[in-house]
């Protein structure tokens, strides 16, 4: 493993993951208008492309960077599809 990460950070580090994909869920499912919930579901996949980038680095493994790459602009152009909609310029 080229990267020494301590128990304490590792823990952490899942748990602010976590907070983070927790209060996207609660505004995804509570929020009170379309564009909230737009915007929530881009925070969580901005959380998942982060958790593809840190497994890549954990596993030494450089597949993960192209599948977080490939899913971040998937998740862009989906965003500002959904944005363009929701304006009524589509």
């Amino acid at each position: 493993m080229p990267y020494e990460i301590h128990g304490l950070a590792v823990y952490i580090y899942v748990g602010l993951i976590m907070l983070g994909v927790l209060f996207s869920l609660i505004r995804l499912i509570a929020g009170p208008t379309v564009p909230d919930r737009v915007v929530a579901t881009d925070i969580l996949t901005t959380i998942t492309t982060v958790i593809l980038v840190i497994l890549a680095l954990f596993f030494n493994r450089r597949v993960y960077l192209d599948v977080a790459l490939v899913y971040a602009v998937l998740a862009f152009t989906t965003v500002v599809a959904i944005a363009r909609f929701l304006e009524g310029g589509l």
